[in-house]
């Protein structure tokens, strides 16, 4: 009981795309295919970054820590809403919500810092290649890479920690597919002003940051291949630096229409197309766009493809002579 006489609610009910039930079923394909091929793509990025000696280096450490990253963030979110569209049941506990909130707050966070560190180590490369492993050496990648997680996970945590002081008295409906910040907010029976302005502090001051230092640094990018005299080699750079910037683009922009914009009636219900934008699609993209276009990752999974051929043909030689 909470209140006197206003019951505590331990459960809810995650609407998902309930506007449209008759493509139930292919939303179930749909969202099946995307995280196998995010989950694949991923893993396979972080097996050929651990597996070949020729991509131990800071850009494909950092990529590695991205996949792994991408491969946890869909993980929090799609495998709940699969089964809600295979078996109908949108029931989650108050517990699970939380938790599921928390994970994902502290994964987006990390991907915040972890697009500025690699935008920076882009910018050593290109904008000061003399200096380039004199700064980016061993120790220095580990620190760029363990504040990128521990940022995340401090900033969702300090979230996380204030929304476990909120109640909740009904409805039971959160009108999303997974368990986001504004849409708990929506429904809970406590004063949410403290709980919001800290949300908003905090957002600008773990968030703000690294987007400046990956908006400079893709401009200092572009500037320096501009000053490149060879039009293949412009042509070469704006094409990986124009699909990175996509990426950032696209995740920057959708949690800026969902989180930072005010609420009009339009926003919200675009916000479940903008919510997949950063929490389903922008997973799937980065392998492709970081990782498998490039000509190293490409001769890598080439080499480890051919070592298992050459494998398993052993094998069944072994197996046919005894």
């Amino acid at each position: 009981i909470d209140g006197g006489n206003q019951t505590s609610v331990t459960e809810f009910i995650l609407l998902g795309f309930r506007d449209t039930p008759e493509l139930q079923p292919l939303h179930f394909l749909l969202f099946l295919v995307i995280y196998t091929a995010t989950v694949a793509g991923n893993i396979l990025i972080l097996v050929l970054v651990v597996a070949d000696p020729h991509l131990h280096t800071p850009m494909y450490f950092f990529l590695g820590n991205l996949s792994c990253l991408e491969t946890c963030y869909s993980s929090a979110i799609l495998p709940r809403l699969l089964a809600s569209l295979l078996t109908g049941d949108r029931s989650i506990s108050l517990s699970a919500c939380r938790t599921q909130y928390y994970i994902f707050g502290c994964l987006a966070a990390s991907e915040c810092y972890l697009l500025a560190v690699m935008s920076y180590d882009r910018y050593l490369a290109i904008c000061k290649p003399l200096h380039y492993m004199v700064i980016m050496y061993g120790k220095f990648c580990l620190l760029l890479a363990a504040g990128s997680w521990a940022s995340g996970f401090l900033a969702s945590s300090i979230v996380t920690g204030m929304m476990l002081q909120l109640n909740f008295c009904g409805p039971k409906e959160i009108d999303h597919f997974f368990c986001d910040f504004s849409p708990l907010l929506n429904i809970s029976c406590s004063d949410t002003r403290l709980v919001e302005l800290s949300a908003s502090t905090l957002s600008f001051i773990f968030t703000l940051p690294p987007f400046l230092l990956t908006v400079t640094s893709y401009a200092s990018i572009i500037r320096a291949i501009l000053r490149i005299p060879s039009t293949t080699g412009r042509q070469k750079a704006f094409s990986t630096c124009s699909s990175h910037l996509m990426v950032v683009t696209v995740f920057y922009g959708t949690i800026t229409v969902v989180y930072v914009l005010p609420r009009t009636d339009t926003l919200r219900d675009l916000n479940k197309v903008f919510s997949l934008l950063y929490t389903v699609l922008t997973p799937l993209a980065n392998p492709l766009i970081y990782s498998l276009r490039n000509r190293e990752v490409q001769e890598a999974l080439r080499i480890v493809l051919s070592k298992c051929c050459d494998h398993l043909g052993k094998v069944e030689i072994k197996k046919y002579i005894y």
